[in-house]
């Protein structure tokens, strides 16, 4: 379904008013996700993952310098077929909640969505109702202005929108932050019966231990560079399977693997020693 191949992104960053320098943020990313997979980019804050996703749907500022190639469904995907299937068969689910219109009500803003994708007005509505409920929001969040909602709420309405649509590939930028474990899991749960659909998703996360439940990849990332790509079942043990010591640092740091606390000792006098 999408294909990438040595992505390399630089932005440009003034280090002084008369000066204009270029950052690398990704540096010969490659790596792929297929139709009917769930494929998690898990790294830290600064890794790169929300400026990939970017990349992807092509909603980088105009004066970013971009290598490498992507491909959607074995075409290259340029700027032109970008604007053509973004929102139509490509979807973001963004990290930020300044994507929802502050002006517009809930369930229209998921009608927008849904409309987008293909489905008539009458439908889109239709659809969109049963999409908030899906993600447990009523009739009340439905007619709510995004200022009205809380954080949770709003993170659903934007998985909600990207739901509703007909998209083949979906990217889901750090869908849980915010949510208690009940709408974590659900929003988790969701995004893999989107996968079992037969639909491409990419999951972009810093938190690798509840994106292995639902994953069949993993991509780990580390200062723009793709450190490993493994299947998700590569993460067991001590992560013995793991061909980086990066990625086998982070499995065994979770608290249910190799990490723990230090242990504390004390003398016979009970004094710490």
């Amino acid at each position: 379904m999408l294909r990438i191949e040595q992505l390399t992104l630089e932005l440009p960053y003034s280090p002084r008013w008369w000066q204009r320098r270029f950052a690398t943020h990704l540096d010969q990313l490659s790596f792929s996700a297929a139709a009917g997979s769930l494929h998690a980019v898990v790294g830290a804050s600064g890794a790169g993952k929300s400026l990939l996703a970017h990349t992807i749907m092509g909603l980088l500022p105009a004066d970013a310098r971009l290598s490498g190639q992507c491909f959607y469904q074995e075409t290259l995907l340029d700027a032109k077929r970008q604007r053509h299937l973004r929102g139509r068969h490509m979807a973001l689910i963004p990290q930020s909640l300044n994507a929802l219109d502050p002006l517009v009500r809930t369930q229209r803003q998921v009608s927008w969505a849904a409309n987008r994708s293909g489905l008539t007005h009458k439908a889109a509505w239709q659809a969109a109702g049963q999409a908030l409920n899906h993600y447990q929001l009523n009739d009340r969040a439905g007619r709510a202005y995004p200022h009205e909602l809380s954080g949770g709420m709003a993170r659903r309405v934007l998985a909600a929108m990207a739901h509703v649509g007909q998209a083949s590939l979906i990217i889901a930028d750090e869908p849980t932050v915010g949510l208690d474990p009940v709408q974590r899991d659900r929003v988790l749960s969701a995004l893999r019966s989107l996968a079992h659909q037969g639909k491409a998703v990419i999951l972009i996360t810093h938190d690798l231990r509840h994106a292995l439940p639902i994953a069949d990849h993993v991509t780990i990332m580390h200062q723009g560079r793709s450190v490993e790509t493994a299947p998700a079942s590569a993460f067991t043990g001590l992560g013995e399977t793991l061909k980086s010591a990066y990625a086998q640092a982070l499995w065994q740091a979770l608290p249910d693997n190799a990490f723990s606390a230090p242990q504390i000792m004390h003398n016979k006098e009970g004094n710490i020693a």
